[in-house]
């Protein structure tokens, strides 16, 4: 017998929901029915109260359906509720849902649709083995979600003539006010006209990571981590340099090791 069912519909649109509420209150097996706005409401709410099935539309303003996802994936949520999207997009653009077996209710949809979409969420949870179905949703967002392109060199004027060096090269970067230094793996620094912020966002956060308001570290040459009181860190390079990893920072150093380091 399936335990009693927690419901979220996140969407948008009031009558979108109240369509959705309306069929769950006719499904004895749904226990409550939660609803959220956006996908930021969605995100702390499935904290909360861990539903069993989410109805989620794609298209919302702020976070949308895709980006809330990857925001509960990178919380690290512990059981993934079953995810039904709801949806206008074009019924050819949706052949990736299909083939990753995850179910989808196309705007506008009829009763007969929804019950059907309800009971294939209501077997996955009966069966009680749902890595299946976590991997095809990983797998999902990974292909439909943009993938950003980084920078793979960097060139630098001097005189007449203009370098180039692979960014993945650089071991550290520097800020220098307008400028960044670089320091290169073959002992070179270079100074680039360019804005800290501006060239975070340019660069891979796989390799590198913010851990000051003035430095930006590669990991790939990260000699060891000194771990002082009160869970202060310090960085040592490969080339002898240290930075301390400041306080504004130190979040954003521990989820990058975290998330990369066994």
């Amino acid at each position: 017998m399936t335990k009693a069912l927690k419901t979220l519909i996140v969407d948008d649109e009031p009558l979108a929901r109240r369509i959705i509420r309306r069929l769950l209150k006719d499904e004895p097996r749904v226990e409550s029915i939660v609803e959220a706005r956006n996908g930021d409401e969605a995100f702390e709410l499935i904290q909360q109260i861990s539903p069993d099935i989410v109805y989620l539309d794609i298209q919302m303003p702020g976070t949308n359906g895709f980006e809330m996802l990857e925001k509960l994936h990178d919380a690290k949520i512990a059981a993934m509720p079953v995810i039904i999207f709801v949806t206008a997009f074009d019924e050819y653009a949706l052949k990736a849902f299909e083939y990753h077996a995850l179910d989808y209710l196309l705007k506008p949809f009829d009763r007969e649709r929804f019950k059907k979409s309800f009971e294939l969420a209501v077997k996955l949870i009966s069966a009680g083995n749902q890595v299946d179905y976590q991997q095809k949703l990983a797998q999902l967002l990974d292909n439909l979600q943009p993938k950003t392109e980084y920078l793979e060199w960097v060139s630098v004027k001097k005189d007449d003539a203009i370098s180039l060096f692979k960014i993945g090269d650089i071991r550290w970067i520097e800020a220098q006010g307008n400028y960044v230094l670089l320091n290169l793996d073959n002992d070179i620094t270079q100074l680039l006209r360019e804005k800290m912020d501006a060239l975070e966002k340019k660069i891979d956060p796989q390799k590198f990571v913010r851990i000051h308001r003035s430095a930006i570290i590669n990991v790939n040459f990260i000699k060891e981590i000194e771990v002082w009181g009160r869970g202060e860190h310090k960085i040592a390079m490969t080339d002898g340099k240290t930075f301390p990893v400041s306080r504004t920072y130190r979040n954003n150093f521990d989820n990058f090791i975290d998330k990369r380091v066994l």
